[in-house]
């Protein structure tokens, strides 16, 4: 998959191609049928698939305090796009000045002239440009104009799959990680490379693996029994998501202490699913209760984690 980052970077051989638009989070099975068939469509008038993206994302850029937790790094949508098979993927980086461009002028310049789009797929309440003027009508009229046939998402994909990326927050937010993986068509994991900490954890016999969550919120916060695939390994362990406030910590972080593992694994790619939410973030008073929850919580989860795997085993 060729990667485009920034408008500024497509050349006169990027024009003529079947296109997407939207924000991916998470590319869920309602992502994939779209996907699917805008791949099927862009091989059968021999044109390269196409998908733009926002980075950062519409709603971080203008109401960052509202905006909805990310199910997925770029990263993480980089290679599931990859894996789909989009051949092209288009990185716009989102600013105000961008937004404030006349729809008008985002059609003319960058569909028509740049992209030279002959098929494109957006969301019904897609809006873009200057006060969000721009809009599926608008859009569907510029492709009579300009020769190109715009067509809705709803309407695209194969079966009515009613998923979305806010469906899949509501179920991790109520600890439903099944019915999330379902939606996701894989399990829910928080990826990312095992960064240095404070070394805390391993003061008082629970050293822990960390991870820079790299996103503006997490989609889900608390202790959680997990598992977490590392160098080929998939180990059970107990796993902090969010800050720290015994510690005073501020900054999102994902922490996992590995069960009967003591490898250096820094700098290495740890993905963690979850599997059982133990708790939710609590500050303690004192460093030793905060030693004594976390023997706890390892205990839990070792034992919610052996019942799980008891009963996968069961005939």
């Amino acid at each position: 998959m060729e990667l485009i980052r920034g408008l500024h970077n497509i050349r006169a051989q990027h024009k003529s191609c079947v296109l997407t638009i939207g924000k991916f989070d998470g590319v869920h099975l309602g992502h994939k049928a779209v996907l699917s068939s805008l791949i099927a469509k862009a091989k059968s008038l021999g044109l390269p698939s196409t998908v733009m993206v926002f980075e950062p994302q519409p709603e971080e850029v203008f109401s960052p305090d509202n905006a909805p937790a990310r199910l997925s790094r770029w990263r993480d949508k980089y290679e599931a796009l990859k894996d789909i098979g989009i051949d092209r993927l288009i990185c716009v980086h989102f600013t105000a000045k961008f937004a404030s461009q006349s729809p008008e002028h985002f059609i003319e310049h960058t569909l028509v002239n740049a992209l030279g789009v002959k098929f494109l797929v957006v969301g019904d309440d897609f809006r873009f440009g200057q006060a969000r003027r721009g809009d599926f009508t608008m859009l569907k009229a510029a492709g009579h104009e300009h020769g190109f046939s715009v067509v809705n998402t709803a309407s695209f994909r194969h079966d009515d799959c009613r998923i979305s990326s806010t469906a899949i927050r509501e179920a991790l937010a109520n600890n439903q990680f099944t019915l999330a993986n379902e939606m996701l068509g894989r399990e829910f994991t928080i990826n990312g490379r095992v960064v240095h900490g404070q070394a805390k954890g391993r003061t008082i016999g629970f050293p822990t693996a960390n991870v820079n969550l790299q996103r503006a919120k997490a989609p889900i916060v608390g202790v959680f029994a997990v598992q977490a695939e590392c160098q080929g390994l998939r180990l059970d362990g107990v796993a902090n998501i969010g800050t720290r406030p015994t510690v005073d910590g501020h900054q999102g972080l994902l922490e996992v202490h590995l069960f009967d593992f003591d490898q250096d694994i820094y700098g290495q790619y740890l993905s963690v699913s979850l599997q059982h939410k133990l708790r939710g973030i609590k500050k303690f008073d004192t460093f030793a209760q905060l030693q004594t929850q976390i023997a706890e919580d390892a205990q839990q989860a070792r034992n919610l984690l052996a019942e799980s795997s008891s009963a996968q085993t069961k005939p």
